[in-house]
């Protein structure tokens, strides 16, 4: 990378992790905090307050992408982040579920991750742009093990409307990042895409339909683990951190190397392929481990630490492939696309995996997601092959 690729691909991951700490921070603790407040005893305004952010997210990704491919990268950043704050300080005013819940709606309408992911394809040459999605990966990863650390511990001393206000500083110290660190984004390409091309498109449906899948996946299996490692592990909700940490900071030292040397090669199409195969081998182990009584530490972490390497291998690779797939006038239309279906497939993986603990248990999410895994790798394996880092001419998948 060259000096000005690091800087970009550095600060843009930056402004990723404050946001998204800031998001995370309330995960933890809450929905105990929600029974203190008028309103909090209702289980549903309580799961609205929390998916209500990834909904407004998904209606917001596609008019901000467009945005930023007219009006410019920075400016539509600043315009996210302002609403990400605004919102955030309306959540630590609030005195009742309600004005929660309008607090959490605002925060999520300012869906900022199109533009970001674009002003990185733009900053970023094609021979390094999966090096620096990985670091927006990483960068989220870590902030959501800080968070599992930091909640309990900032919530004890400054309470639920000092977390909220925390989240809004933190979306303004990211404004000073884009405005003061972020290198200045070069110019747009001229020309205009219209959104029906960009829906149309085959190869984007493919990887619109992976990061739904992935997500969906990812938040369906977050129903079903905080109680395995409590049951398995003997685990106590307030240390899963110390599992966490360790297990993301693994997944990502074993991910990078076999997924640079894959482009470098010209093999990514094979190791695309052989981590929704991972993924596949990883719902199928959560299935069987929740068929034991009793089992070995070593299997419930090795599975976690196995879904987070096909995660962030897949997770790196997609934005990459869309950014360099999609018509160069309309690369913040096509992430756009791309971050609402990953904004649905967060919502809808909550939403399907708790009806299915209810109603079906715990290993029927693994199920599920076995078969979505399958359906993804014969989708994917209709890929052409892609070509080495560097190469110029466009990649077709």
């Amino acid at each position: 990378m060259t000096s000005s690729e690091r800087r970009a691909s550095v600060s843009l991951a930056g402004i990723f992790a404050l946001r998204m700490l800031g998001l995370f921070l309330i995960l933890p603790v809450f929905s105990v905090h929600a029974k203190s407040m008028p309103g909090g005893d209702s289980a549903i305004l309580v799961g609205l307050a929390l998916g209500i952010y990834g909904l407004t997210q998904s209606l917001g990704q596609i008019p901000f992408g467009i945005a930023s491919d007219r009006y410019g990268r920075k400016r539509i950043i600043v315009i996210g982040l302002l609403l990400f704050a605004l919102g955030s300080f309306i959540a630590a005013m609030a005195d009742n579920m309600l004005w929660v819940i309008i607090g959490r709606a605002v925060q999520g309408a300012g869906a900022i991750s199109a533009a970001v992911t674009a002003l990185i394809a733009d900053s970023t040459r094609e021979a390094q742009r999966t090096k620096a999605m990985a670091m927006v990966g990483a960068s989220i990863g870590l902030s959501f093990a800080a968070s599992l650390a930091l909640s309990p511990v900032l919530y004890q001393a400054i309470g639920m409307g000092g977390i909220f206000f925390v989240t809004g500083v933190l979306a303004l110290l990211a404004i000073v990042v884009v405005r003061h660190v972020v290198p200045a984004a070069p110019a747009l390409p001229p020309g205009r895409v219209t959104i029906r091309e960009v829906i149309g498109n085959v190869d984007l449906l493919r990887l619109n339909y992976g990061v739904f899948v992935l997500h969906l996946i990812q938040m369906a299996m977050f129903v079903v683990m905080p109680s395995a490692l409590i049951r398995f592990l003997d685990l106590p909700l307030t240390a899963h951190w110390k599992l966490y940490l360790p297990v993301l900071l693994g997944s990502f030292v074993l991910m990078l190397p076999p997924l640079l040397a894959s482009e470098r090669l010209g093999k990514s199409k094979q190791m695309f392929l052989a981590a929704i195969v991972l993924l596949f081998v990883v719902q199928l182990g959560m299935w069987f481990l929740l068929s034991q009584q009793t089992t070995h530490w070593i299997l419930p972490v090795g599975l976690l630490l196995l879904f987070f390497v096909a995660f962030n291998i897949l997770e790196a690779s997609q934005p990459s492939l869309v950014s360099r797939l999609a018509p160069p006038a309309g690369k913040g239309a096509a992430l756009g696309v791309y971050n609402t279906l990953q904004s649905l497939g967060l919502f809808c993986g909550g939403a399907v995996g708790g009806v299915l603990v209810q109603f079906a248990g715990p290993a029927s999410v693994f199920i599920m997601g076995a078969v979505l895994s399958a359906g993804w790798l014969i989708i994917a394996a209709n890929m052409k092959n892609l070509p080495r880092r560097g190469t110029v001419q466009p990649a077709a998948v």
